[in-house]
């Protein structure tokens, strides 16, 4: 019973942390109104306007005038810049082109679908949703809170050949329900590199760059700057179980032959939490179970790093695509503190598998303006691959990245892009995702509650598979469209 406590805790605490966090992308006020979105946020320079201005007679944007010019997103951040950040290419774009606008409709994390559902069902419905925290799909096709988008963008067209594959990924009843732009890395291995000099360490980047940034050298580097008694953890964070866990190039919620399927008694996976087990049991872990269950500082992303007393945090690119004020957290920026590489690969293994999220957007039942929603993702992807550099720029000139920074990032997209790793466990079910909390950590709870893989999968095994079939027989009860 202790156990099934701690766990329950440390469950509660995750959720309460991804609801906080979400995919980091801008913080939200927390109101429920909608909002005009007059933005506090930092304009393009003028001549990265008049880049994206010579774009808006490429072929590939439809050329007839948008009818509604607004389209309405719920989520809990604003596409339209927050304080300090700086507007993205692609919403220049379709101002630009379209005289589009974004009005956001602002709700809690925790309180999106709750918010979806009502405004759906009064026929006030938003018309685009953000796909990128791999919870809409494909509980959202399911119970119709999203719609295909094969009515409104041309998955065959030169402009979204290369995204088709990765929109491929998220079928139901043979139409596509997320329109991903591209796949993007969910979660990399960041860390401080003054604690990596100062405790005379390998330098990770350049244990990657030679192909020897492995388990064994991150359990090596972990196991090494781990002090409790000084209150130093190789590890912090609250998804440095999963962001490991997906080195082995399985996820532990997938779909198969358009089903859903889990893969906890996968060889690869059992390898990988086995690694995770040992680990644990060398104490590597910040103790959360001690802390309320929360990292240190509850510092989601970097509290740890930029106090040099913890090595390394697992998190998404977010936390350090802010401006220096925002990543202080975890470094000084300007002083080349800050740093990340992919999580470590399998020494066995000849790959590196990345644990991937997509930069993507359902568009909503009942959406009164899906045509306009088209025309923006279209400028998305427009801005993307024609006027990549303005987002370096961006990181180089407003949040201070340097080169190497900046060469580590591609190589992220690259491997995301090779060797993605869907993971559906927060996709499917409210309680599914709640019982895959306590089973991605299962091997590396801290407070001494950490258990084997093989004793998790006894203990989740059969509840897993029960809320599995209880998903697989809601999709086999929809109707095709």
């Amino acid at each position: 019973m202790r156990l099934a406590q701690k766990i329950t805790a440390a469950s509660l605490a995750l959720l309460t942390a991804a609801a906080a966090a979400g995919c980091g992308s801008s913080d939200s006020s927390g109101g429920d109104a909608a909002n005009s979105s007059v933005s506090s946020g930092k304009d393009l320079n003028e001549s990265q306007k008049e880049q994206l201005a010579s774009l808006a007679d490429d072929s590939a944007l439809a050329t007839e005038e948008l009818k509604n010019k607004t389209i309405k997103w719920l989520a809990h951040y604003d596409i339209n810049p927050a304080e300090g950040a700086t507007k993205s290419p692609g919403l220049e774009l379709f101002e630009t082109k379209y005289d589009g606008k974004i009005e956001w409709v602002n709700c809690e994390y925790a309180d999106r679908y709750t918010k979806l559902a009502t405004l759906v069902m009064s026929n006030e419905s938003p018309d685009f949703f953000p796909a990128d925290d791999m919870d809409t799909f494909p509980k959202g096709a399911i119970k119709a809170m999203f719609q295909p988008i094969d009515d409104y963008i041309d998955l065959d067209s030169e402009l979204w050949k290369d995204s088709k594959n990765f929109c491929d990924d998220f079928m139901f009843n043979g139409k596509h329900y997320i329109a991903v732009i591209k796949p993007t890395p969910n979660l990399v291995c960041i860390y401080n590199t003054r604690t990596i000099e100062d405790n005379s360490l390998d330098d990770p980047a350049e244990l990657y760059w030679k192909d020897q940034w492995t388990w064994d050298a991150f359990q090596d580097m972990c196991t090494s700057f781990t002090d409790t008694e000084a209150e130093k953890y190789g590890l912090d964070g609250y998804w440095y179980g999963n962001a490991i866990s997906m080195t082995s190039g399985v996820p532990l919620i997938g779909m198969k032959d358009g089903i859903v399927v889990h893969n906890l008694e996968d060889p690869a996976i059992a390898k990988a939490q086995d690694f995770m087990y040992r680990l644990q049991m060398n104490n590597v872990c910040f103790d959360r179970s001690s802390n309320g269950w929360k990292t240190r500082g509850d510092g989601t992303t970097g509290e740890g790093l930029g106090s040099y007393m913890t090595l390394f945090i697992p998190t998404g690119l977010w936390a350090i695509e802010v401006p220096p004020e925002k990543s202080a957290i975890i470094g000084d920026i300007e002083d080349d503190e800050i740093m990340f590489v992919p999580m470590p690969r399998d020494p066995d293994g000849d790959k590196y598998y990345m644990s991937a999220r997509v930069n993507g957007f359902n568009i909503c039942t009942g959406a009164p303006n899906p045509e306009g929603v088209a025309a923006y993702l279209d400028c998305i992807q427009v801005a993307d691959q024609k006027a990549s550099n303005i987002y370096e720029e961006v990181l180089r000139n407003d949040y201070k990245w340097n080169d190497d920074m900046i060469a580590m990032r591609e190589e992220c997209y690259r491997v995301c892009a090779e060797n993605p790793v869907f993971d559906l466990q927060n996709g499917v079910s409210s309680d599914l995702e709640a019982v895959m909390v306590n089973v991605s950590q299962a091997t590396m709870i801290t407070g001494g509650g950490a258990m084997s893989w093989t004793e998790a999968v006894g203990s989740y095994k059969a509840k897993v598979q029960f809320l599995i079939d209880e998903a697989n027989n809601s999709i086999t009860d929809v109707p095709s469209n």
